[in-house]
């Protein structure tokens, strides 16, 4: 397996990890105001970055190197700040919408950065 599909794997899983000790920690103290921030980590960090780095497992050598990596940087970064200042924007801190807004666009770019690996792996199918 290829150093790209391990990095998201492993970014994914961190994220999962994270989700779920936020979910624990959540149930246990009854305080769901940040859950919206959670299911963006568990959804963006998660699944999506689990689902990316499958898909270019799956391309092997025929995978995109610059822009698989563009995608790996773009979506991991994304998922990993829109999360927290999301949660500090629920948790009352209005300032942090400029940031939720500039992570937002962040996570954005990684997946239009996907859309575009897809795409062209049309062009390189057998």
């Amino acid at each position: 397996m290829s150093r790209l599909s391990m990095a998201f794997f492993t970014a994914g899983a961190l994220c999962g990890l994270i989700g779920m000790g936020w979910g624990v920690y959540m149930g246990a103290s009854h305080d769901h105001t940040t859950f919206p921030a959670h299911a963006h980590l568990n959804l963006l960090g998660w699944v999506s970055l689990f689902l990316m780095g499958g898909f270019y497992a799956f391309l092997g050598d025929r995978a995109p190197a610059k822009l698989g990596w563009t995608n790996f940087v773009l979506s991991a970064v994304g998922a990993i700040t829109m999360a927290p200042t999301l949660a500090l924007l629920l948790k009352g801190n209005p300032g942090m919408e400029p940031a939720v807004g500039v992570t937002s666009l962040i996570a954005f770019a990684g997946m239009i950065t996907f859309v575009v690996a897809v795409l062209g792996a049309w062009r390189r199918t057998v």
